[in-house]
């Protein structure tokens, strides 16, 4: 039977209407009253497991499910060995540097050497100052990240910003761009050159879904 990896939080309404498209139905996660962290598919051709966004390319590349849908700022962050398949497009958001408003910084590289940046985007913040060659503590926050340069612990952040009105509220704006991120479909690799569960069949039918909504 096929597993799918669906990520809770913001990417699973359309990664539920995108399955439904494709003749699989888990609207039922949607369903407030429900607890389940796995259900099947009323055809009981496939599964699908809820599990957090960061979490979802961990049970693909260790092929507990031979499908996910994530983001791409994860795939980035953690580097996992899966099969890249379909840009989803939906989910669109751009992981950035931002400051205080009051600070005297309007870009990266006039942050101070060896100041300090909060991110639960470890690696990508590091990949980026690495890249600009300036030296930088990183600090590893995983809750309410514009609270750092707030508290004066942190003098930027590295975190996704949508809207960008989350910032706005607190305070912050945004300097820097490092990448713009949507949703991908990704793959076991095994998994999908091996064709399990007609896979084949089932990632062109939901590029067929995706093209026909451009």
């Amino acid at each position: 039977m096929l597993t799918v990896a669906l990520p809770k939080g913001a990417l699973l309404k359309d990664s539920i209407r995108l399955l439904q498209s494709v003749g699989l139905d888990f609207s039922a996660f949607l369903d407030s009253s429900n607890r389940q962290l796995q259900i099947q598919d009323p055809t009981g051709t496939a599964k699908a497991l809820l599990v957090r966004a960061h979490d979802v390319p961990v049970y693909v590349e260790y092929g507990q499910a031979q499908l996910g849908i994530v983001g791409y700022d994860v795939l980035r962050e953690k580097q996992p060995q899966v099969a890249h398949l379909i840009d989803l497009g939906f989910g669109l958001c751009r992981l950035s540097v931002a400051v205080k408003q009051s600070s005297p910084y309007r870009s990266a590289l006039e942050l101070p050497p060896h100041g300090r940046v909060a991110s639960k985007f470890v690696n990508c913040a590091k990949d980026y100052f690495d890249s600009l060659d300036l030296p930088v503590e990183i600090v590893p926050l995983y809750g309410s990240v514009e609270l750092g340069p707030i508290t004066g612990m942190s003098e930027a952040i590295v975190d996704l910003v949508s809207t960008g009105r989350t910032l706005q509220e607190n305070g912050l704006i945004e300097i820097e761009t490092l990448f713009t991120s949507t949703a991908r479909l990704i793959a076991h690799p095994l998994s999908y050159r091996l064709n399990t569960g007609n896979l084949h069949q089932l990632v062109e039918q939901a590029r067929a879904a995706i093209l026909t909504k451009v």
